[in-house]
C-alpha cells in the first residue's frame, strides 16, 4: 500500500470523518480549520461533533502520529500529495448552495502549494462546480505546479458516519484524467471497497440524485401515511407489504414527521434550484419538499384540533435532534413545533440525551431542559415525541399514565404499539395508523 500525505480542509461531518478514516487506513493526515479553539480541542482527542466511534479513532490515530490538526493552512497544503475539501456549502435563501467556503479554500490552495497536487472536492456542490474550482485554482497559482481537481462525494449518514465511511457500499470518484483516477484509487485501496469511477459532473450528480431519491421516498411514504389515516389503513402494514418487493426494498419506508438534517433538505432545494437555472422543473423533487414541509407540524395541527389552547400548559418534548445518534439540529422537526408551541404560550420541558446543549444555544430561555424523560413527563398536560432515541423508546406506556396530568401523547416516530398505549389508558396519536 502506498501512503499519501493528505490535507483535509474543514472539520465538520464531512472533513473530520474523512480525515480520521484516511488516517485509520494508514495515510498521514492533517486536518485544517480556522477555529483555533476547535483545533486545540481536537488535539486533546475531543470531537466537536457527536458521532459514534469518532473520538476513539481520533485519539488512536493522533497518538500513533498519523493524524494532526492545525489552523496553519500554508504548512498543511504546501507539500500535500492530495488536498480534500470538506467545508460546508450551506443553503442560501433562494435554495442555492453557498460556495464561499469552497472558494476561500481554493484560493488558499492556489497561493500555497509548492508541488504537484490532486485537489478532491468532498463537499456537496452543484454540478459543474469542480470545473470552476479547477479553473479558479489554475488562474490563481503562485508556483509552477500541476494540479487536477476530482469529485469524491460522501454518502455518510449522521449517527453512523464512521461506519458508513469505513464500510461504504461504494466509493464514487469523478476525474478527468487517468492519473487523477489512479491516485484516488490508490488512496482508497486500503478501504477494500467497490469504487465507481465516473466523469466529474456525473459524480457530482450522483450525490444529489441519491439524496433526493431517498428524500422523495420518505415524503412518498408520509403522503401515503396521511391517506391511510383518512381511509382507515395502517401505514406500518402497508410498508411491510411493500418491503418484500426487491424493487422497493425495506429501507426508508417508515412514516413520521419528515426528514431533517444537513443533507436532504439542503440537497433537494439545491437540485430544484439548479434545474430552474437550466429552465427545467423537477416536479418530483418539488413535491417531496412540499410534503416534508407540511409533514413536520402534522402532529401539532392534530393537537390543535384536540386542545383549545397551549397557553399555560406543561408540554413535554421528548427528542430534539433530527434523528437518533447525532446532536445535529439542522432542519429538525422539533424546532418548527417548539416555535409554534412557544408562540401559544406553552411551558415546554425538553429532554434529549445528546442535543440539549446545542438546543440551549438556540433557545437559552423559555424552555426548561431536564435530565430524564420522566422529569419532562411529570404533571405534563401533553407530550410530543420528535426523536426515536432508545432512551425514549424504552419508556413503558404505563409511565405516561402514571406521571402525566393528562396522558395525551403525540408520537411523531410511531414508537409505540397503539393497543399497548390504549390499554395503558393513554390518548395516543401517531402517523398513518388506525386509532
Amino acid at each position: 500500500m502506498k501512503k499519501y500525505k493528505i490535507a483535509v480542509a474543514g472539520t465538520g461531518y464531512v472533513g473530520l470523518v474523512a480525515g480520521v478514516c484516511f488516517a485509520e487506513k494508514g495515510h498521514n493526515v492533517i486536518c485544517v480549520d480556522v477555529d483555533k479553539n476547535k483545533v486545540e480541542t481536537m488535539k486533546k482527542g475531543i470531537s466537536p461533533i457527536y458521532e459514534q466511534d469518532l473520538e476513539q479513532l481520533m485519539q488512536k490515530n493522533y497518538a500513533e502520529g498519523r493524524l494532526d490538526y492545525t489552523t496553519d493552512y500554508k504548512s498543511a497544503y504546501k507539500d500535500a500529495d492530495a488536498i480534500f475539501i470538506g467545508v460546508g456549502t450551506p443553503e442560501m435563501p433562494d435554495g442555492s448552495a453557498n460556495l464561499n467556503y469552497v472558494a476561500t479554500v481554493s484560493r488558499q490552495i492556489a497561493e500555497t502549494i509548492e508541488k504537484d497536487c490532486l485537489i478532491v472536492v468532498k463537499s456537496t456542490v452543484p454540478i459543474g462546480t469542480n470545473d470552476k474550482v479547477e479553473q479558479f485554482i489554475k488562474d490563481s497559482l503562485v508556483n509552477d505546479v500541476h494540479i487536477e481537481v476530482a469529485s469524491n462525494p460522501e454518502f455518510l449518514a449522521q449517527g453512523t458516519a464512521v461506519k458508513d465511511t469505513l464500510e461504504a457500499k461504494r466509493i464514487i470518484i469523478g476525474t478527468q484524467s487517468k492519473e487523477a483516477e489512479r491516485m484516488l484509487m490508490e488512496i482508497y485501496e486500503p478501504f477494500n471497497l467497490p469504487i465507481v469511477s465516473l466523469d466529474r459532473r456525473s459524480a457530482e450528480m450522483v450525490k444529489y440524485a441519491s439524496n433526493d431519491f431517498l428524500a422523495l421516498k420518505i415524503s412518498y411514504m408520509n403522503d401515503i401515511a396521511n391517506l391511510c389515516e383518512l381511509v382507515g389503513a395502517n401505514i406500518e402494514d402497508v410498508a411491510k407489504g411493500m418491503s418484500y418487493d426487491p424493487r422497493i426494498g425495506k429501507n426508508f419506508l417508515n412514516a413520521g414527521i419528515g426528514y431533517g438534517g444537513s443533507c436532504f433538505p439542503k440537497d433537494t432545494k439545491a437540485l430544484k434550484y439548479l434545474a430552474k437555472q437550466y429552465g427545467y422543473k423537477l416536479r418530483t423533487v418539488e413535491a417531496a419538499v412540499d410534503v416534508n414541509s407540511e409533514q413536520k407540524t402534522k402532529l401539532y395541527k392534530k393537537a390543535c384540533d384536540r386542545l383549545i389552547t397551549f397557553n399555560g400548559l406543561k408540554v413535554a418534548v421528548l427528542g430534539l435532534a433530527f434523528k437518533p445518534g447525532t446532536d445535529d439540529l439542522r432542519e429538525a422537526p422539533s424546532i418548527d413545533n417548539i416555535e409554534l408551541l412557544l408562540k401559544q404560550g406553552a411551558k415546554i420541558y425538553a429532554y434529549d440525551p445528546v442535543a440539549m446543549d446545542n438546543f440551549k444555544k438556540r433557545y437559552p430561555d423559555n424552555i426548561t431542559y431536564v435530565e430524564s424523560p420522566e422529569d419532562a413527563l411529570k404533571q405534563a398536560n401533553v407530550c410530543f415525541i420528535f426523536t426515536e432515541w432508545k432512551e425514549i423508546k424504552q419508556i413503558e406506556p404505563r409511565t405516561y399514565k402514571a406521571l402525566m396530568k393528562t396522558p395525551l401523547v403525540y408520537d411523531g416516530r410511531n414508537i409505540y404499539d397503539i393497543n399497548d398505549m390504549k390499554e395503558a389508558g393513554i390518548e395516543y396519536y401517531s402517523i398513518g395508523r388506525k386509532v
